[in-house]
């Protein structure tokens, strides 16, 4: 059985101390085989190996830097006025800074709502015995 994909292809911008802000089209993914998760694709060119490059975190970070500062580790989301949404991605590579529009990002939350409602996040069953049984041992 295939579990439900979001996908969704937004406007951004790269913005940079030594360049002009680069308008860039990363995807923004959420899957239910993932609950927890959301996922951004960023197009090759804008990164370091020519690649292409993903970042994960967490659903709810998305959800708390939407209204106000959230994130201590590698991916920090803060508004940026009304309108505007910064997600910073901190790397042993450097520091990526991207600005998205908010009602996009919101917009892409409540769309992962429907794929997965907040609270009936599952891990896969064969996870969830394996955690059991580590819990149990401890």
């Amino acid at each position: 059985m295939r579990l439900p994909t979001l996908h969704q292809t937004v406007r951004a911008r790269l913005i940079s101390s030594e360049h002009p802000e680069l308008p860039i089209r990363p995807t923004l993914r959420y899957s239910a085989a993932e609950p927890f998760a959301v996922h951004i694709d960023f197009p090759a060119h804008v990164s370091a190996d020519g690649q292409g490059v993903t970042w994960m975190f967490g659903r709810t970070l998305l959800e708390e830097g939407l209204e106000a500062p959230a994130g201590e580790g590698d991916v920090r989301i803060r508004p940026c006025g009304w309108a505007r949404t910064v997600i910073e991605f901190h790397s042993p590579l450097g520091l990526a800074v991207i600005r998205f529009g908010t009602t996009t990002l919101r917009r892409f939350l409540l769309r992962s709502y429907d794929v997965v409602a907040p609270g009936t996040e599952n891990l896969d069953p064969d996870l969830d015995q394996g955690l059991a049984a580590l819990l149990d041992e401890v």
